[in-house]
């Protein structure tokens, strides 16, 4: 069979989709090979399709011959969540100003945390996302407070997955992190140390949106600065009430921009 079996009954959706997260863990370009290798389909399918999302713009292929994400792709990633970004990013700025310090709203999206929206400090803080980045909710303070406030049901199948660690600091007992969610849910903030990187810890509070959890504001600090992070609480709290004040007006379905699954 043309393109070998490899893609059998595959749709060529699915194909195109499987090119495009052959990236997703890419840290740099990606050779034809890397390419087809990463996505599962033959070569000469990739070949095909590579070359129509290279003429699209979706991707770009350097002078070496490696291709990686184009221009266009990333417009209209910026489409997505695009109201609720809007909104919060002024709030999200004052929370650096403020602070002096890494400030981030996340959104959960499945079983993990999307980062919609950041701003680096300058201090060095080792770097586990970024913006349009995901990380697991379970080992980041604002999955863990996201998780706390979300439905029964959403906690139930979440500690029911096997939890990925991070570093030896995870924690990936789901009884233990149980408590810790009902704790996290009583005292209204979440705190991670050294659960995703080395070297970095973070604290992070709800947004709600008309009375449901929408998203998590936090902040990402070096680990010596664990023992006074608390000390951002007040500031964290009343910036996540100004954006669900900015956001009240817009349904939760068209500011998250998707369906969470």
């Amino acid at each position: 069979m043309a393109g070998g079996s490899r893609d059998a009954g595959r749709s060529v959706t699915s194909k195109v989709l499987a090119i495009l997260e052959a990236f997703e863990k890419a840290r740099g370009s990606l050779s034809l090979t890397e390419i087809s290798e990463g996505s599962g389909l033959p070569l000469s399918t990739t070949h095909r399709l590579v070359a129509e999302l290279t003429d699209w713009g979706f991707l770009s292929r350097g002078a070496n011959g490696r291709y990686q994400l184009g221009i266009r792709l990333w417009e209209l990633a910026q489409n997505a969540g695009r109201q609720l970004r809007e909104a919060a990013r002024p709030f999200v700025q004052d929370l650096f100003s403020l602070t002096g310090e890494t400030s981030q709203l996340a959104v959960r999206e499945g079983h993990e945390v999307l980062y919609i929206e950041r701003i680096y400090g300058t201090k060095r803080v080792p770097r586990a996302s970024r913006v349009g980045g995901r990380l697991p909710m379970h080992a980041t303070a604002v999955g863990k407070v996201i998780l706390a406030f979300e439905e029964e049901w959403v906690r139930i199948a979440y500690l029911n997955r096997e939890l990925e660690r991070a570093t030896a600091h995870t924690h990936i007992h789901a009884g233990r992190l149980a408590k810790e969610l009902d704790t996290i849910r009583e005292q209204g903030f979440a705190t991670t140390m050294e659960e995703v990187r080395l070297g970095s810890c973070s604290i992070a509070v709800p947004v709600f949106h008309t009375g449901a959890i929408g998203a998590g504001l936090g902040l990402v600090l070096p680990t010596a600065q664990a023992a006074t992070m608390n000390r951002h609480l007040p500031v964290l709290k009343g910036v996540s009430l100004q954006i669900e004040r900015a956001t009240a007006h817009i349904p939760l379905e068209t500011l998250l921009g998707s369906h969470r699954k």
